[in-house]
């Protein structure tokens, strides 16, 4: 087997659907990793700075109330304050002054002392009782400070406390967090990586099975099978495959009896008129009798070929519309019976039974010549698979707006999966494949391409062992003034010129 294709295949493809899956979900991988990041630096820098000072705020006031109703505990309170929310705490009272520094990186109390005399004087020149600024470092304004001072008043003195709070995460916080993201990063795209690599050839896989598999149908293996997996898409495409595969083998052998019926129905006749033209020359010449005889041979045989090459040239014509329709309006049941007296003959020839059971008058637009060439098929047909049994019924049955033409023999029958296929060229039933039986193989096929030009309806209910019934309908129209009967409508379908062949 040629596998060029998908070695070709095994190079990069950028369009693929495993490559654009895994790209895809790689990238999404990266942007997901990429908002994380901005996100942390977002809560690192703002949120985390608007936090914190709620927190600290939140701690002043509770330190404020803990020194003006429980001043005994408040050294304790303080230095827990300081050390667990990382703040510097001072308080100024009677000449006395306690500080408390939670902070980390900013021991240098010297700069807390510069920030205490900025908020003091914001302090003595406020109306209120507290107040809160912040500042930032002039070398580095990413590190800001949270300043809050608070006037503390109690029976006999007046106390001060002021808070300095850090508003930015420490140095080594800040790079745990980093790291920490950084980590999280690898591990997430590795991840992605494995998930999209698995979930792109869990999606291609089924598609490239179908493609190989298509690929040796193609070159004429059709026992392949198509397999989808477990997607619905797929297993609806491997069924239509799997049925296309199964048509194109049937298409395949049908070909090949095409070909056998063809080649035996055109050397039967063409050894016949060789072996008479012979026959004459050798034999029979002088004698006027017998060469009369073998020239009858010779002509019927002549017929013969010619009725297979006009059958071959009708099927053409009818799959290029290149067929030219006399429309007019006639009587379909009194055309149905032209075609039942032409074929009475043989009630006492061959033996055969033909009952004609007309309905009232149904009046058609169409070819009528054509028309009668589709029921006379449907006869011919019926003939030659009756078998023993050589009873026809011709019928026709006419509603409101319709009528319908039911040849029905009482012969072997069509098996149900061979029904489809009797309208195709040169087709006949599994049952049927004698070659004893004449006939060119595309009475059918050439009924189904004048009544499809008509837009008939059409079909056959058969059961094998028990006799088909073809039929086809038409609408019906008003019987036509008689002065109109005459008035035929030309359709031409196809080449403009209306040329056959």
């Amino acid at each position: 087997m040629d596998t060029g294709y998908f070695s070709d295949r095994k190079r990069t493809d950028t369009s693929s659907i495993k490559t654009t899956t895994l790209l895809s979900f790689v990238l999404f991988a990266m942007i997901l990793v990429s908002i994380i990041w901005g996100l942390a630096t977002f809560f690192i820098n703002t949120y985390y700075e608007s936090m914190r000072a709620k927190e600290s705020l939140s701690v002043a006031n509770s330190l404020e109330v803990q020194y003006r109703e429980f001043p005994d505990t408040f050294e304790e309170y303080a230095v827990q304050s300081a050390a667990s929310n990382r703040i510097y705490i001072r308080l100024d009272s009677a000449g006395n002054t306690m500080e408390f520094n939670g902070t980390v990186g900013l021991n240098d109390i010297d700069s807390f002392n510069k920030d205490i005399e900025i908020i003091n004087k914001k302090l003595k020149r406020s109306p209120n009782s507290n107040v809160t600024y912040n500042v930032r470092d002039t070398t580095t304004e990413s590190n800001s400070r949270l300043l809050f001072a608070t006037r503390i008043e109690r029976p006999g003195e007046i106390s001060t406390l002021y808070i300095i709070a850090p508003l930015y995460p420490d140095l080594v916080t800040t790079r745990i967090i980093k790291n920490m993201l950084f980590y999280i990063s690898v591990i997430v795209l590795i991840i992605a990586l494995l998930l999209s690599f698995a979930l792109s050839h869990r999606l291609a896989s089924p598609i490239e099975n179908l493609t190989r598999a298509a690929t040796e149908l193609s070159q004429g293996n059709y026992d392949v099978k198509f397999d989808g997996a477990s997607f619905t898409e797929t297993k609806e495409l491997a069924r239509a495959l799997n049925q296309a595969s199964y048509e194109m083998e049937r298409s395949e052998f049908y070909q090949r009896e095409i070909i056998a019926n063809v080649s035996h129905d055109l050397k039967t006749p063409l050894t016949m008129i060789r072996s008479y033209a012979e026959k004459i020359i050798d034999i029979s010449g002088d004698n006027p009798e017998k060469r009369n005889a073998d020239l009858a041979v010779i002509i019927s045989e002549t017929e013969r070929l010619n009725t297979l090459v006009t059958d071959m040239m009708s099927v053409s014509n009818l799959q290029s519309n290149n067929v030219e329709l006399h429309n007019e309006t006639f009587d379909l049941v009194e055309a149905a019976k032209v075609v039942y007296e032409s074929v009475l003959v043989l009630s006492s020839s061959q033996g055969y039974e033909i009952n004609f059971h007309p309905s009232r008058p149904a009046y058609v637009v169409g070819d009528r010549n054509k028309i009668m060439q589709v029921m006379s098929n449907f006869v011919a047909n019926a003939i030659k698979y009756s078998g023993d049994n050589k009873f026809i019924d011709l019928r026709l049955q006419k509603s409101a707006k319709k009528v319908a033409f039911h040849c029905i023999d009482h012969g072997v029958g069509i098996p149900s999966e061979d029904q489809r296929h009797v309208w195709d060229r040169y087709y006949r039933t599994s049952a049927n494949h004698e070659r004893y039986i004449e006939g060119t193989g595309l009475g059918l096929s050439i009924v189904k391409g004048i009544l499809n030009l008509h837009g008939a309806s059409y079909g056959v209910n058969s059961e094998e062992g028990k006799g088909s019934d073809f039929w086809f309908e038409m609408e019906t129209v008003r019987k036509p003034s008689a002065r109109n009967m005459a008035v035929s409508k030309t359709e031409t379908i196809g080449e403009d010129d209306g040329e056959e062949g």
